[in-house]
């Protein structure tokens, strides 16, 4: 029996050897006619250019297209996507840059997710279509300017020090960069130059200690507008057992005007939280800010608002950090430090229109912590409010009145 398996196991290996040479020899012949259909009429030849010449079956049928809001890379508003730390040639105007820290918390964490939920809130904010403001009466991606989304920081999970010397090597990297389009009619840096314009999607709050020791080398003392429910100027020392300790998203104001980072004329806007005392406002005030607290929209109005921000930040270099949780949390639930009574959506939006022409050097979205969203709207509010930022640095100064709305303008009939 052994041997005749080994007898037919040869002869199926000849059989298939044989049509293999076969096969082979049938090839060459192929091979053959078409080399001489080549060289004796040029077919082929034709045939593989006209082929070459063809556009794809999907570009011939369709043609370009767009990406749907639903589909396409995750960036924000769709903007082209670069590693701008490691791509140290590219230039930009403004740059997006998420920072996913969120190891500085005292409640909630999660806000390490953050700039992935504002990004996909965004996603209907395409900058080729849809983003045309009715309230601003501009599209910040047709301003003229070079918009770019810089991807995240890579930041250690482990340690904290680290992870903060991380997020200010980069932003000092980012705001480093020439501009594109910027023409230098704003030259706020201490070099006499303009420098690109950050924004930043957070990540917990303590991300603006770094930011503001980058933006300090680069402008000098920074005045700071705080959108929060909170101070974040609680005393570094209080219930510390390390240096890093002291860090938090709770201390970083503090710290900020320890190091001399900012200038005296800082202001908070939506403040509502509970505090230990009399004591936290006295030492919030030595500090370097004045308050406008949630109440004080209702008995004082917007516009006025509006009109003790400005005049309290002036003309230096301003930075604006938003605090997500200025807005209430049954519009905005996603977050890590929720308070009751705060202000809406759209009067946050308001106001925020009515800072525009300001010497803003950069701005943030923070403490967005998706895993307590509801139908995404968190993450969408942020988005927005990113647009807004866009925005409010392209636009001038607000005229008399402020920004005519679409009811108010002369808009033509016809389509």
């Amino acid at each position: 029996m052994r041997l005749a398996t080994k007898l037919s196991v040869l002869a199926l290996s000849t059989a298939g050897a044989l049509a293999h040479l076969h096969e082979q020899e049938r090839l060459g012949i192929e091979l053959d006619e078409l080399v001489k259909l080549k060289t004796e009429g040029g077919l082929l030849a034709n045939v593989v250019g006209e082929d070459a010449k063809r556009p794809s079956r999907w570009l011939e049928k369709y043609g370009p297209q767009y990406d749907q809001p639903f589909s396409g890379p995750l960036s924000f508003s769709h903007l082209p996507y670069h590693t701008c730390l490691e791509q140290e040639a590219l230039d930009y105007d403004i740059a997006i840059i998420g920072m996913p820290f969120d190891t500085g918390v005292t409640y909630r964490n999660g806000a390490r997710f953050g700039p992935y939920a504002i990004r996909s809130g965004s996603r209907r904010q395409r900058a080729s279509r849809e983003g045309y403001s009715m309230a601003w009466g501009l599209n910040p991606y047709e301003s003229g300017l070079k918009i770019i989304d810089c991807g995240d920081v890579p930041v250690s999970p482990f340690d904290n020090a680290l992870a903060v010397d991380q997020l200010e090597v980069a932003y000092n990297t980012l705001v480093g960069r020439k501009t594109t389009h910027l023409t230098g009619a704003q030259p706020l840096g201490k070099d006499g130059a303009e420098h690109p314009r950050i924004v930043s999607l957070g990540g917990d709050h303590t991300i603006v200690l770094p930011i503001l020791r980058s933006l300090y080398r680069t402008y000098g003392p920074i005045s700071v507008i705080h959108f929060d429910a909170h101070l974040d100027t609680w005393p570094a020392y209080a219930g510390t057992t390390s240096p890093q300790s002291r860090v938090t998203h709770g201390t970083f104001f503090y710290l900020a005007q320890e190091e001399g980072l900012m200038s005296n004329t800082s202001i908070h806007a939506g403040i509502r939280c509970k505090m230990n005392g009399i004591e936290d406002l006295e030492n919030d005030a030595s500090v370097g800010f004045k308050l406008v607290s949630a109440d004080d929209i209702d008995d004082l109005g917007i516009p006025e608002v509006i009109k003790r921000i400005r005049e309290r930040v002036g003309d230096s270099p301003v930075y604006l950090s938003l605090d997500i949780d200025v807005i209430d949390p049954g519009l905005a639930p996603a977050t890590g430090t929720p308070e009751a009574g705060g202000w809406t959506t759209r009067e946050v939006k308001r106001i925020i229109r009515g800072l525009a022409g300001l010497n803003f050097v950069g701005a943030d979205v923070v403490e967005v912590s998706p895993a307590y969203d509801h139908a995404e709207i968190t993450g969408i509010a942020a988005a927005d409010i990113v647009h807004d930022f866009l925005s409010m640095m392209m636009a001038p100064v607000v005229p008399e009145g402020g920004y005519p709305y679409a009811s108010e303008r002369q808009i033509s009939d016809e389509l």
